[in-house]
């Protein structure tokens, strides 16, 4: 059984930096793209960033760029997003999620976590 566990998600100012993790079991990890969606109050599920298997292509919507890193340790069956100079724009629920290809939509995920809030306050 395929399973994504989201962590690392809280409350925050603007300005600061939050780390999610996303740990994933009942896969050969290192075999499939990895991404992040985000859904804020109100709005659509959106694409955040992804990953190819082996962390050699990155993607990342342009609202994030410059601020957010995608990354991966396959050792590790975990994925990250290092979020910087978080903005009140950021609050959302992000979801981890597997894809078929790195370049990710909604439609092109396989598996989805449960999700883990993030809260930007000024």
């Amino acid at each position: 059984q395929v399973q994504l566990v989201e962590s690392g998600g809280g409350l925050v100012q603007v300005g600061s930096s939050l780390r999610l993790s996303c740990a994933v079991s009942g896969r050969t990890f290192r075999t499939y793209p990895m991404g992040w969606f985000r859904q804020g109050p109100g709005k659509e599920r959106e694409f955040v960033a992804a990953i190819s298997s082996n962390g050699a292509i990155t993607a990342y919507a342009d609202s994030v760029k410059g601020r957010f890193t995608i990354s991966r340790d396959n050792a590790k069956n975990t994925m990250y997003l290092q979020m910087n100079n978080l903005k009140r724009e950021d609050t959302a629920v992000y979801y981890c999620a597997e894809g078929r290809v790195v370049t990710m939509n909604l439609n092109s995920v396989r598996y989805w976590g449960q999700g883990t809030q993030v809260i930007v306050s000024s």
